[in-house]
């Protein structure tokens, strides 16, 4: 089962000179594409599917253990997952009993 997500990656205290292979590391296991950021904190955000019944906690460790390996030391990373499939939804329905209390207001002179 595959589910869609959005996927925040914050990197922070990594080794300056290692940027470009923690980039290229993260953008191999998610499609973080575009970076912003500098030195101290750079970020990605990317969309795909987490697959095979793989949860966001498994994903964050997958994703950590890969970037320090690339760093060659700790470095924080943040990950904030959205599921794209349960997001907050509201649904406004405007049926003919709306239709008919919006004409009556004209009627009265209300605005339309």
């Amino acid at each position: 089962m595959s589910r869609a997500y959005g996927m925040n990656v914050e990197i922070k205290g990594a080794v300056p000179a290692n940027l470009p292979a923690i980039r290229e590391t993260a953008r191999g296991l998610w499609p973080f594409e575009d970076w912003s950021g500098m030195d101290e904190l750079i970020s990605s955000y990317g969309e795909s599917n987490l697959c095979g019944g793989e949860s966001e906690q498994e994903f964050t460790d997958r994703l950590a253990e890969a970037i320090w390996l690339a760093n060659g030391e700790y470095c924080q990373v943040v990950v904030s997952a959205t599921c794209l499939e349960d997001l907050p939804l509201d649904t406004h329905i405007r049926d003919e009993a709306s239709y008919t209390q919006w004409q009556r207001k004209g009627e009265k002179g209300g605005s339309q």
